[in-house]
């Protein structure tokens, strides 16, 4: 394996590494943090520590930084394997100009996210943080494997990046609505259906990216007949 392939697995460890470990232990303190309130509107006594809560919202907060930080990672790859195999510096500079500045636009605009607390703003960074993903991953050289778009990794892993945000952004609300806190579930339930499709996905792709030395090869294949000269 050569530098660019163990720079292409990067993504893939540090979701296994950082991400899913993170969304078991989100999961497991959203169900304890839920009993706890289900006990409580009863009026009965529950052995789950009131801290549960707090502790669900610090690991949330820690996952919506792995998971669109993972998201960037895994469009960054691409966007510089094409800038450098295309020679787009030569040719089209103000797109690389771009490019990086919408990285950093995003990074930036996710940073003031977690520091918003006005609704206006996080409205204003959470819709700054998406478009700036969005954008990105709409760049020449992403693998989208949109004419499968029902199963495509990419489009699980942005829409639930995507949910992410827009639950951080919302954070404060679900204290002072239970409409919000339904909403809140209901965009985790989806984004949890989502990272199972990623782990099922993902492990398809592996399977399907050759290493760079094998590439001519590969990609000389007829990929709609299944076949190789």
């Amino acid at each position: 394996m050569t530098a660019s392939d163990w720079v292409r697995l990067l993504h893939p460890i540090l979701a296994v590494v950082l991400v899913f470990p993170t969304i078991g232990t989100a999961v497991y303190f959203a169900w304890q943090t839920r009993q706890r309130r289900l006990k409580t509107m009863a009026k009965e006594k529950s052995r789950i520590p009131p801290t549960v809560g707090s502790a669900h919202v610090s690991v949330g907060r820690w996952l919506t930084a792995f998971v669109v930080g993972l998201a960037l990672i895994g469009i960054a790859q691409p966007i510089y394997k094409n800038v450098t195999r295309s020679g787009l510096w030569s040719s089209k500079p103000f797109t690389v100009i771009f490019i990086v500045a919408m990285f950093g636009l995003t990074i930036a605009s996710l940073a003031l996210l977690y520091r918003a607390s006005a609704k206006g703003w996080r409205a204003a960074f959470a819709t700054l943080t998406t478009a700036g993903l969005w954008v990105l991953g709409s760049q020449d050289g992403v693998f989208r494997r949109t004419y499968e778009w029902q199963v495509s990794h990419y489009y699980y892993g942005m829409i639930a990046a995507t949910l992410m945000i827009i639950s951080l952004a919302i954070l404060p609300e679900i204290y002072k609505s239970k409409r919000w806190r339904n909403i809140h579930i209901a965009l985790n339930c989806v984004a949890m259906l989502l990272f199972i499709g990623q782990g099922i996905t993902g492990s398809r792709d592996l399977l399907e990216i050759p290493l760079s030395w094998q590439e001519p090869t590969i990609y000389s294949c007829d990929f709609e007949n299944l076949t190789c000269e």
